[in-house]
């Protein structure tokens, strides 16, 4: 905290941290509705998020609060077993993040196949879209996906109920503003967001002109918005319908998590992330969330990107930008109440759009041939037509497929040998996302300068978990200017790493 409060990082995390509060609003409140529930729940988890995991964080530049990618699940949680459900579901999970964190488990989330990732966050994307798609007509999402796809003709069909068309067209002006400012914005102004952009046009032009749409519903007060636990809670805690959701939810919240500081790191060439200590973070910022009655947290890309691109050196601009909401909220919620419903739906119908990385998918096919990509169509699939929890198992289990032609020889031996300021690293056997944890675990604790040399002539076999992670280590140790070599490297390594 001493490093924060200097003053070239202090001021640099101060603009940072208003950058990031500006996207997290319109997020924060955007993925509530997404979820079913009302828009102060998704303020309070980026509070806690911002103030309570910034402080306690493993990954100091990535930042927590409400993701799209757990709105699919909430929502089903709440129309399935209504409200007070959430508080304890959130309480177990993140009970159980934190108890992983201290079991040192973090590292085995990194294992998790890229193509399942990917493909779970394409359908979550496709699930946003199409549910939100209906909130733009100031309508209700239905109870599933291939529901909400079915309906939308209706929708379009429907637009001579003129109440919907004005609400319509008012996501349209969200929409549109959004991305012609992500496209033609100047240069000076390139860290103002575009979906704030968005939310304000939306609303100057719903409030100049009077216009009769859905807007969003805050309480008085922020206090108002946190609803404790009912009585009863043990009972809850030990119904075996919450327990099996609260695995759930953290198993993907941690997978989300670890996976963003996985790239947030990328990002920048500050400290890296202790994953472990940020699993047990999370952990408490879900327990609290869930004594809150607030949204479960994950950390989230597209703020933690926002935060590196403004600048931020430390955890500070985290913590900042939790207490900037914190004060919005509390000084001034006649101005979110003049926020119109379809102007949050414009948002996350772009979100949602965005989720969907068909670039990944043919980078994977390039890369790695079709299971990898059959891996990721399957996931989204079975995420849209089933559920999310049912989607990430199949993918995992299609992963592991690729482990069949290896499974007799599986294990892989990682020896390190100094010479001079150079470190060689030989691997031998089979490199599977098995032994990822190991692999990268040895990787991330080499010097950080001096050059590498990755010695992998007799390495039988890579699997494209490894040889992402490996892929991504190369080029940010090369982007830091620190040199690395390969020996031996072949075929498909040779131009991963080239």
């Amino acid at each position: 905290m001493l490093k924060s409060l200097s003053g070239g990082a202090l001021g640099r995390d101060f603009t940072a941290s208003i950058v990031v509060f500006l996207v997290a609003m319109p997020l924060c409140m955007g993925i509530a509705v997404a979820s079913g529930v009302p828009p102060e729940k998704g303020l309070i988890t980026g509070i806690i998020g911002g103030i309570v995991v910034g402080l306690l964080a493993g990954s100091p530049l990535q930042v927590s609060g409400p993701a799209a990618g757990l709105a699919v699940i909430v929502f089903e949680i709440v129309r399935e077993q209504g409200m007070s459900a959430l508080g304890p579901i959130l309480i177990l999970a993140g009970a159980i993040q934190f108890v992983a964190g201290l079991l040192r488990v973090g590292g085995w989330f990194r294992a998790i196949s890229p193509a399942v990732v990917h493909g779970m966050l394409a359908g979550i994307g496709v699930l946003i879209v199409v549910g939100q798609f209906h909130v733009l007509f100031d309508d209700k999402p239905l109870s599933s996906g291939l529901h909400n796809l079915i309906a939308m003709p209706g929708q379009i069909l429907g637009l001579s109920n003129g109440d919907a068309a004005t609400a319509f067209a008012v996501g349209l002006v969200t929409i549109f503003s959004m991305l012609g400012w992500e496209k033609f914005r100047p240069a000076s102004m390139k860290l103002v967001p575009g979906a704030l952009v968005g939310v304000v046009a939306a609303t100057l032009v719903a409030f100049t002109l009077g216009l009769p749409v859905a807007r969003v519903v805050v309480p008085e007060s922020i206090i108002g918005a946190v609803t404790l636990p009912e009585q009863g809670l043990l009972a809850q805690l030990l119904n075996p319908t919450v327990i099996t959701t609260a695995i759930a939810i953290a198993f993907i919240a941690s997978a989300e998590t670890l996976l963003s500081a996985a790239a947030v790191d990328r990002m920048h060439n500050g400290v890296r992330t202790n994953y472990n200590k940020e699993l047990s973070a999370q952990g408490i910022g879900n327990l609290l969330c869930g004594f809150a009655g607030a949204l479960p947290m994950t950390g989230v890309i597209v703020r933690s990107s926002a935060n590196v691109q403004a600048g931020a050196k430390t955890r500070m601009s985290t913590i900042l930008h939790g207490i900037w909401i914190l004060g919005f909220v509390a000084l001034l919620p006649w101005l979110l109440r003049e926020i119109p419903m379809a102007a949050l739906a414009g948002i996350l119908v772009i979100t949602g759009v965005r989720l969907v990385s068909v670039a990944h998918v043919k980078h994977l096919f390039h890369l790695y041939g079709p299971l990898p990509a059959i891996v990721w169509a399957a996931t989204l699939i079975c995420v849209v037509a089933t559920d999310l929890l049912t989607g990430v198992l199949v993918g995992i289990g299609l992963s592991v497929l690729e482990l069949l032609p290896h499974a007799r020889r599986l294990r892989l031996n990682v020896e390190e040998e100094s010479r001079g300021e150079a470190h060689e690293v030989a691997l031998r056997g089979t490199a599977t996302f098995l032994s990822l944890p190991k692999l990268s675990a040895k990787l991330e604790s080499l010097p950080a300068a001096g050059l590498v040399i990755l010695n992998v002539e007799r390495l039988g076999h890579i699997d494209h978990t490894c040889a992402e992670m490996l892929r991504e280590w190369v080029d940010r140790r090369r982007g830091a200017g620190a040199p690395v070599e390969l020996f031996g490297a072949t075929g498909r390594l040779r131009h991963i790493v080239a």
